[in-house]
């Protein structure tokens, strides 16, 4: 089952699944980033209201707006 990143909680291993946008620049902002299908994701800190969320990725730490987040859908690492 797939949620969109900004729903998972902080410091919970997971995998990307896809990513949805339409926006040809956010999708190359995106694959700059690493941020791919099968790619292995955590959140290691949420400002307040979940803006910004930042990740660990490919063992760099970057900062997603909660916009940006909601197009990445994650499912749980087990």
């Amino acid at each position: 089952m797939s949620i969109a990143l900004d729903k998972l909680e902080k410091n919970k291993l997971a995998v990307i699944e896809k990513v949805i946008t339409k926006d040809p620049r956010l999708t190359k902002k995106f694959l700059a980033m690493g941020i791919m299908k099968g790619e292995k994701i955590i959140i290691t800190k949420k400002a307040i209201f979940s803006d910004p969320i930042e990740i660990k990725i490919k063992n760099f730490n970057l900062s997603l707006r909660k916009d940006e987040a909601e197009k990445i859908y994650v499912s749980l690492e087990e």
